[in-house]
């Protein structure tokens, strides 16, 4: 059974006393794919030294996190946009528009956030989208932006039935974490009126850890859990759930 992650914070100060075995324990679980958001200019260097130690398994995306669009910004996004000139990225992400802790800024990742996406039509490569009370602002942009050359996932979607149709409708895949395995999570009562071909798996470690762990620190070996919870949605064995969210996952980034 291969199982891929398509969005794990493993280079997060939380793993630093066993970043290794908690790699090695997802690795056992079988998951052999973890692709890797990015924040801002200051976790680079740390996601850079992962994909040495595990180059057959992570997959780097590069970006501006909303929550990191301060005063700043563009100087932020000028680091983006230079480490998508030095290198290949599967994706830009993870970008979008936070407002849940802080509206100060929400112009200023309003104009990341469609920048990063003209970026991603240009490098042709897909974008991970962060909505945090926020998917009025997101679909105003994506309704600008979208086109057979745009594709890409909402990250962690918490969203209602409508919106995510919706977000399919922008040629989007719904990323799908530990929130499904939440008694109070919602998105469980209509995810079966959704092809699986639409979803890939993700934990978002250490965010989000899912029952039974919630409350925890989260980590990819958890992904497994997801994976049942959703064997269990689609009424189908746990291998099928794994075999056809990683070849979407392969359709998604390419790899």
């Amino acid at each position: 059974m291969l199982l891929t992650d398509t969005h794990t914070h493993l280079y997060s100060e939380k793993f630093d006393a066993d970043r290794d075995e908690v790699i090695q324990r997802a690795l056992d679980a079988g998951v052999l794919r973890f692709f890797i958001p990015s924040i801002d200019a200051s976790y680079t260097q740390k996601m850079y030294e992962l994909e040495t130690a595990y180059p057959e398994n992570m997959f780097l995306m590069m970006g501006l996190h909303p929550t990191s669009v301060k005063e700043n910004y563009k100087e932020e996004l000028k680091h983006v946009f230079d480490q998508l000139n030095k290198r290949k990225f599967v994706a830009i992400g993870e970008i979008g528009i936070d407002l849940y802790w802080d509206k100060t800024h929400l112009k200023e990742q309003q104009k990341a956030f469609q920048t990063q996406i003209r970026w991603a039509k240009e490098f042709k490569i897909p974008i991970a989208i962060h909505c945090r009370d926020s998917f009025d602002e997101i679909f105003e942009i994506l309704e600008k932006e979208k086109g057979d050359n745009l594709t890409g996932v909402f990250h962690c979607f918490t969203g209602t039935f409508e919106q995510a149709q919706r977000a399919l409708g922008y040629n989007m895949k719904l990323g799908i974490g530990g929130v499904v395995t939440f008694k109070n999570g919602k998105i469980d009562q209509f995810l079966h009126k959704i092809p699986l071909e639409n979803i890939v798996l993700e934990t978002d470690a250490p965010y989000l850890a899912p029952t039974p762990h919630r409350g925890k620190r989260n980590e990819s070996s958890y992904l497994i859990l997801i994976a049942q919870k959703l064997a269990d949605i689609y009424q189908i064995d746990i291998e099928t759930v794994a075999n056809i969210t990683t070849q979407n996952s392969k359709d998604l980034f390419g790899v």
